[in-house]
């Protein structure tokens, strides 16, 4: 099979529910608003006839009998149309509560999930460990660089299918705790530390990024730590860095930076399964 026709194969697979609402609303349009137009007509016009009809039924067959094709047809397109409307505003608006539907029981499962069982089953595609925020372990002081490591991490996880970021463990598995990172804010605590990180996400991928992410602090090994359960984005999420604009996407356990070709091909990718 060639490449074309398994291309129009998959797109006709990706786009039948589509279709099927610009049918169903082209025959609804034929089969509801013309018939339904002629009652309305008929109510309030016939009486104002140089020959009004004795019934709804003979109107009806006095219209189809005088009137010419090429004044049916138009009229039954214009209706065909208006069902087509319908019927894709339908679609539309069903396939976003789909989606959205499907997005409230991901997010469900994963604020329900088990920390330590998830930290114990390691880094994946959906699951990301970073040791701190802005605490360089290192040097032992605050280093504010770091931050953008966990920037790209939340906007690699916003480009793909979203997942869970825990700040406050290493790659091991190993529970470190956000203590470290409390202290070189200005509000030493839980509160200051979501409040500098929500600052982080809005300054680096925008104010609609914020609200991707559901920030928690449970105990981990007897550590405090910080648990961001992060949502897909349905749009494509850049990092701004100075006058760039970044995109990076997670892979495997990894998150990379793509290059522009990639990042256009990716988004498209993304628009198209959304």
């Amino acid at each position: 099979m060639s490449t074309s026709k398994q291309a129009m194969k998959r797109y006709l697979r990706h786009h039948y529910f589509s279709v099927a609402q610009v049918a169903v609303g082209a025959l609804l349009g034929i089969l509801l608003l013309h018939p339904l137009t002629t009652v309305v007509f008929y109510a309030e016009f016939n009486d104002l006839l140089s020959t009004p009809a004795n019934s709804l039924w003979a109107f009806v067959g006095s219209r189809l009998r005088s009137a010419a094709w090429h004044e049916l047809v138009p009229m039954s397109l214009v209706f065909a149309l208006i069902g087509v409307t319908f019927g894709l505003i339908f679609g539309a608006y069903s396939k976003a509560l789909k989606a959205e539907q499907r997005n409230v029981r991901w997010l469900e499962r994963e604020l329900n999930a088990n920390l330590p069982a998830l930290v114990a089953s390691g880094e994946s595609e959906r699951v990301e460990f970073k040791s701190t925020l802005r605490w360089d372990l290192r040097e032992k002081r605050s280093n504010k660089a770091l931050e953008k490591v966990i920037a790209k991490s939340i906007a690699g996880l916003m480009n793909h299918r979203g997942g869970s970021l825990v700040i406050g463990v290493d790659d091991t598995g190993t529970a470190l705790g956000i203590e470290s990172d409390c202290q070189t804010l200005k509000h030493k605590n839980t509160d200051g530390f979501e409040r500098a990180l929500m600052d982080l996400v809005r300054s680096t991928l925008g104010a609609h990024a914020c609200t991707l992410i559901h920030c928690q602090f449970p105990r981990l090994a007897d550590k405090q730590v910080c648990w961001l359960v992060i949502e897909q984005s349905a749009t494509p999420i850049f990092i701004q860095d100075g006058k760039v604009a970044r995109y990076f996407v997670r892979t495997g356990n990894s998150t990379r930076e793509l290059d522009a070709r990639e990042a256009h091909a990716h988004a498209a990718q993304r628009a198209a399964n959304v």
